[in-house]
C-alpha cells in the first residue's frame, strides 16, 4: 500500500496523459528523467502485483475461516465485494479518478468460485490470465501500420494531448471542487471501460490466483524455508529487473514514440514487474524470518491492518497538496518533490496507524466495510 503511492503520486501531480507519456505537456530531462526512471524500474506495477497478491490470498484465507466454523462465507463475500465496489466508485468519481478499489471488487466477485482450485492449477491459471495481455498487446502493436488516418490521430491526442486540452486539465484540477469532478468523470470512465478490460482485469485478477496459491503453500506467512526464499528472491528480482530496465531504457531511447511504447514497449516491465513483485515478497519474508527490524515490522503491520484506510487517506492528502481545494500544486511539483511528498505521507501513515490501532480494532473504513458487509454494527474500541 506504501509503495503503490510513489507510483500513483504522479497521477495526483500530474495530467493524467503523463502517467502512459511522461513527457506530456513537457520534456523530461534531468532529475525529472532520472526520477521517473527509478520509479518505473522498481515500483511501477511492481506493489500493485503484490497488493493483487495479498488480496487473492485474504479471499482464501476468510474462505478458510469461515469453513473450519462450519459456515458459508459466500454471502459474507459478496457482499464485502459489493460495497468494496460502492467505495471504489466513490473513490474513483469524487476523489481520484485512478482508483483500483473498482477492479479489485470485480475481480473478487469473478474469481470466488475458483478459490478451491489446488494450487498449482491455481498457479497455472493466474500465470495464463496475467500472460493474456501479451499475445493482445503484440497484436495490437502488429496492427499499427494498418491503422486509418483518424485511428492514428486519435491515439496521439491520447498519448500527447494538445495544449489547449492540458490547459483546460490544468485549469480544472487547480480550481474547485465542481470544476475537479467535471474533468475526473470522463478520466475515470476511460479507466473503466477501456484500461480495466484490457489491461488491468487480467493483471489483477491473475496475481489474485497466484496469492490464492501462495497463500495455500505458507509462502506469504513465512513458513517456508530460508533456502526456499533466497532462491525466489534470487530467480524473482533476476529475471524481473533485467526486463524492467530493458524496457526503461527502451522508452527512452526512442524519446517515449507513441507507435513505439504504447504497446509493445510496455510489455517489458509487464512482464518483468511480476517476478520482482515475487522477489519482493521474498525478501519481505526473510526480513521476517530472520527477526529484523522488529519496529519497522510492527509499523508496516499496523499500516496494511488499515490499507483500505490508508489508501483512500493518500488520495485525499494529495487531493489537499494538488488540487485547487487544498495547496493547488497541480503540475507544479517535478520529480523529486513528489517522491518527498511521499515520504512524508508514508512517515505520516507509519505514525497514525499504531497509534490508532492501539486505541480501535479496526481502521475507520474498514470498521465501515465490515459492519456494512456483516450487516450489523461491530465493535470499535479495543
Amino acid at each position: 500500500m506504501l509503495g503503490i503511492l510513489i507510483v500513483n503520486i504522479q497521477g495526483f501531480a500530474r495530467v493524467a496523459s503523463a502517467y502512459i507519456n511522461p513527457q506530456s505537456g513537457r520534456v523530461l530531462e534531468g532529475a525529472d528523467l532520472w526520477t521517473w526512471a527509478a520509479v518505473h524500474l522498481v515500483a511501477d506495477t511492481k506493489f500493485i502485483s503484490i497488493f493483487s497478491l495479498l488480496f487473492g490470498a485474504g479471499i482464501a484465507m476468510m474462505s478458510e475461516s469461515m469453513a473450519r466454523r462450519g459456515v458459508s462465507g459466500t454471502g459474507l463475500h459478496y457482499r464485502r465485494q459489493l460495497w468494496l465496489l460502492v467505495i471504489g466508485l466513490a473513490h474513483a468519481y469524487l476523489i481520484w479518478h485512478g482508483d483500483i478499489l473498482v477492479t479489485y471488487a470485480l475481480c473478487g466477485l469473478l474469481l470466488y468460485p475458483l478459490r478451491n482450485l489446488s494450487p498449482r492449477r491455481l498457479l497455472w491459471s493466474g500465470g495464463c490470465v496475467v500472460a493474456v495481455v501479451i499475445p493482445l498487446w503484440g497484436m495490437a502493436e502488429l496492427s499499427i501500420p494498418y491503422w486509418t488516418a483518424a485511428e492514428r490521430m486519435a491515439a496521439e491526442a491520447t498519448w500527447a494531448p494538445s495544449p489547449e486540452a492540458l490547459g483546460a486539465e490544468i485549469a480544472a484540477f487547480r480550481g474547485g471542487v465542481a470544476d475537479q469532478v467535471v474533468a475526473r468523470v470522463p478520466i475515470a470512465l476511460a479507466l473503466q471501460t477501456i484500461v480495466l478490460p484490457g489491461m488491468l482485469l487480467w493483471r489483477a485478477g491473475g496475481m489474485m490466483l497466484v496469492g490464492m496459491a501462495l497463500y495455500r503453500l505458507g509462502v506469504l506467512a513465512a513458513e517456508r524455508s530460508t533456502a526456499f526464499y533466497r532462491r525466489m528472491l534470487v530467480f524473482g528480482l533476476g529475471a524481473g529487473l533485467p526486463l524492467a530496465a530493458a524496457g526503461t531504457m527502451y522508452k527512452i531511447r526512442v524519446d517515449f514514440a507513441w507507435e513505439r511504447t504504447m504497446f509493445a514497449g510496455g510489455l517489458f516491465n509487464y512482464v518483468g514487474s511480476a517476478g520482482v513483485c515475487l522477489g519482493y515478497v521474498a525478501l519481505v519474508m526473510l526480513v521476517v524470518k530472520g527477526g529484523r527490524l522488529p519496529r519497522l515490522q510492527e509499523r508496516l503491520a499496523a499500516a496494511g491492518r488499515m490499507a483500505l484506510t490508508n489508501y483512500i487517506a493518500q488520495s485525499l492528502i494529495c487531493g489537499l497538496v494538488f488540487y485547487g481545494h487544498g495547496l493547488g500544486l497541480f503540475e507544479r511539483v517535478g520529480g523529486p518533490g513528489q517522491v518527498a511528498i511521499v515520504v512524508g505521507i508514508w512517515v505520516l501513515q507509519l505514525i497514525w496507524s499504531p497509534w490508532w490501532l492501539a486505541r480501535f480494532r479496526f481502521g475507520p473504513l474498514e470498521w465501515l466495510w465490515r459492519s456494512a458487509s456483516y450487516m450489523r454494527r461491530q465493535p470499535m474500541r479495543v
